[in-house]
């Protein structure tokens, strides 16, 4: 998953480079500043010493130390001042700047704190939409592997509108699923009862394939070589009709090449869920489209799943951002999309 959502201590992550919400002066401060450089040592402060400070929106780069990474990028975000002033294309300029140094350092995975939105006081849901949309951004063009750390659920928000709407209509479909009385179940059961012939009634037949209707048993190789499509097959048969290439496709499903590389090898390859409907949000398929592409890896939708209902969300409305339905999805202590 090139770019995942992490809650975690920023100095404990075990990454090429982790990136530093610094001030102007790069000589330690409070929050996260302060946290890196306690956890560094006083090399730390040395080598910055001698850097200069930074400009807001730049970044500079310094090693280590008793950090278990190779780097720290340090990098001054805006403080926020009602959004009047520039502080997006800052802030923006902040990811950018400090994804193109980790580059070019040859690093391959970097782990960014959600940068001034702390003391600097940029709205939190605000921030994050600015780190998702630009590191997604850097990532459909580039391999690395991104960690965006939440250090506590308190320093995590999406928009309170997009929650509260997500929120409502997981509700409403919980509502559909869960009253569906005992005395209602029956009586659909009898009218399907007089509505369908009763050889509908034969015993259902393994996924996967058809049954012919001949009355004779078929042998296990048999069967096996009367399958319909598989995952693989229907994923890269999709993947030519949207006239995509593999990596715009696994790089909007927010997919590693090398787990990608495995699909295409293995026509019955079997993925998790999540990698399922990530191929499937890339691919911008339809709700119904989606249910077929899982149904050939072995899943369905359920309103009984939070994580299905807000998958669901986003098919309807036709959001295909797998970073945006990402942010949803952890704000909702679900499993992300991706591998």
């Amino acid at each position: 998953m090139p770019l995942q959502i992490v809650r975690n201590d920023i100095t404990k992550m075990e990454v090429d480079a982790i990136v530093n919400a610094a001030n102007s002066s790069l000589l330690g401060g409070g929050g996260v500043d302060g946290c890196i450089h306690r956890a560094a040592g006083p090399e730390l402060l040395a080598e910055c010493r001698k850097l200069g400070g930074c400009e807001t929106g730049n970044a500079k780069i310094t090693k280590g130390y008793r950090l278990p990474c190779k780097y720290v990028i340090h990098t001054v975000g805006p403080r926020w001042r009602l959004g009047l002033h520039g502080e997006r294309e800052q802030l923006v300029s902040c990811y950018r700047t400090s994804l193109l140094l980790a580059k070019e350092k040859g690093c391959q995975s970097v782990a960014f704190p959600l940068i001034s939105s702390g003391i600097y006081g940029y709205p939190k849901d605000k921030a994050l939409r600015v780190a998702i949309d630009t590191i997604g951004e850097f990532l459909l063009h580039n391999d690395m592997m991104v960690y965006l750390v939440i250090f506590d659920r308190n320093a995590y928000h999406i928009s309170r509108k997009l929650f509260a709407k997500i929120n409502s209509y997981i509700d409403d479909r919980y509502v559909e699923e869960h009253t569906d009385l005992y005395a209602e179940r029956m009586q659909r059961a009898a009218e399907y009862e007089e509505a369908v012939p009763a050889q509908a009634h034969a015993a259902p037949q393994a996924p996967g394939f058809s049954m012919p209707v001949t009355g004779k048993s078929l042998s296990l190789e048999e069967a096996i070589s009367q399958m319909d499509e598989s995952f693989s097959e229907m994923l890269l048969r999709k993947i030519d009709e949207k006239g995509m290439t593999d990596a715009q496709c696994y790089k909007k499903a927010n997919i590693d090449r090398k787990l990608f590389s495995k699909i295409r090898g293995d026509k019955l390859y079997k993925p998790s869920k999540p990698t399922a409907i990530a191929f499937a949000v890339a691919l911008e398929l339809t709700l119904d489209e989606t249910k077929d592409m899982l149904m050939k890896a072995g899943f369905s939708l359920s309103h009984s799943n939070k994580f299905d209902i807000i998958i669901e969300y986003f098919i309807e409305r036709g959001n295909y951002n797998v970073f945006e339905i990402n942010e949803a999805l952890f704000a909702f202590d679900q499993s992300l999309l991706g591998a």
